[in-house]
């Protein structure tokens, strides 16, 4: 991993990088976020721009994974996130 890798973890990052670092494009994260709004909600600066954390890209790649690679319908991967968020909050 370069330095600058290294010293970009746990900083927010652009959607542009968001993009690049998920495979998934800039319009289809968009899309995602209305879609999935409890799940997916990137920071905002004050102009506006999404800041993307490392929960927002780890969830980005569940949601990939629960949609491209398990099937999952948009509202079945909402029910597996909600239930999953749950989890998370419970334990």
């Amino acid at each position: 991993m370069s330095f600058e890798k290294r010293s970009r973890a746990g900083q927010a990052v652009s959607i542009s990088v968001a993009s690049r670092i998920t495979a998934i494009e800039v319009h289809t994260l968009r899309y995602w976020e209305k879609e999935f709004e409890p799940f997916l909600n990137p920071i905002r600066t004050e102009g506006g721009q999404r800041r993307y954390r490392p929960e927002d890209i780890q969830t980005v790649f569940t949601i990939k994974r629960l949609l491209r690679d398990e099937m999952f319908s948009i509202a079945g991967a909402r029910r597996h996130l909600a239930k999953a968020f749950e989890y998370r909050k419970a334990a």
